[in-house]
């Protein structure tokens, strides 16, 4: 069972070699985007995690190479007072990628589990409830044509106050800071435990928790590509597919019919070649 307990918050990665994997693997998840498209299968990625845990620049690092118009991305914050009178899941029905395409959600579904459970948005019936019509949800989307990943980064408490005062001291983004941050840190604890009994009720097979080491930031991002793109090739082969590297592929192509054409010889070059045969004769 996935716990927070048994992330190893000290792994690190250097800046030489995280720019490095880094190319590599946003090369590789262009790549994966052009076989998704291709065989029209939807991808949907949901990030959760303590605030100021990094989820916005590993999916900065994630969309930064791959086609912007086959991704959309959504910011999820509290629902607005119309959506308040649908089904909770509702809002997140109609933000579902078309077959093909990718779509990426900062905050989901799983805050009726968290922030609605801890702060009694949601009562102790409906949170409760809310475990098995999330599975119910994600299991009718990866029957059909759609893989589904979830991630939860995480960073340990002292971490999170030190980017919290660093946020506060830089003009470009102290934004990102709120009262309710602050709120929140003094619930970390009971964050975690929410956590730790969500990874065990909606990790499943087809639609599982991966969880990030998120202390060191460069880690973070390339672990995230990493086990984004190892996940899609493992739902390829379990769709009998093949995710070949498209790009390759359409430059042996290419190659290959440029080979095939004779090339015109310029009338410099007939009138040489007609000298040396006359020359030998």
């Amino acid at each position: 069972m996935k716990q927070l307990k048994d992330l190893d918050l000290s792994l690190e990665l250097d800046k030489k070699m995280y720019k490095k994997k880094l190319k590599v693997l946003q090369y590789e998840m262009l790549n994966a985007q052009q076989f998704l498209f291709n065989n029209k299968i939807g991808l949907i990625l949901a990030f959760e995690g303590m605030d100021a845990a990094g989820k916005g620049g590993a999916i900065k690092r994630l969309t930064e190479r791959i086609d912007p118009r086959g991704l959309v991305v959504h910011p999820i914050s509290a629902p607005q007072p119309h959506e308040l009178r649908y089904h909770y899941m509702h809002r997140f029905w109609r933000k579902l990628p078309q077959h093909g395409q990718i779509a990426i959600f900062d905050r989901s579904w799983y805050g009726r589990v968290l922030v609605e459970r801890i702060e009694k948005f949601a009562t102790e019936d409906e949170w409760k409830r809310a475990y098995e019509e999330i599975n119910n949800f994600e299991a009718q989307l990866t029957d059909g044509d759609y893989i589904m990943m979830k991630f939860w980064i995480h960073i340990d408490s002292e971490e999170q106050l030190k980017r919290f005062n660093d946020r506060a001291e830089d003009p470009y983004k102290s934004w990102k800071l709120t009262d309710e941050d602050w709120r929140n840190r003094e619930k970390f604890d009971l964050y975690s435990e929410a956590a730790d009994e969500m990874f065990a009720k909606t990790d499943t097979e087809d639609a599982p928790w991966h969880l990030i080491s998120g202390n060191n930031k460069f880690h973070a991002r390339v672990q995230v590509l990493k086990e984004i793109i190892e996940h899609i090739e493992k739902e390829a082969t379990r769709r009998g597919l093949q995710m070949t590297n498209v790009f390759e592929t359409q430059q042996a192509a290419e190659e290959e019919v440029v080979a095939t054409i004779e090339l015109p010889v310029n009338t410099k070059e007939r009138k040489k070649s007609k000298k040396r045969k006359q020359v030998k004769k």
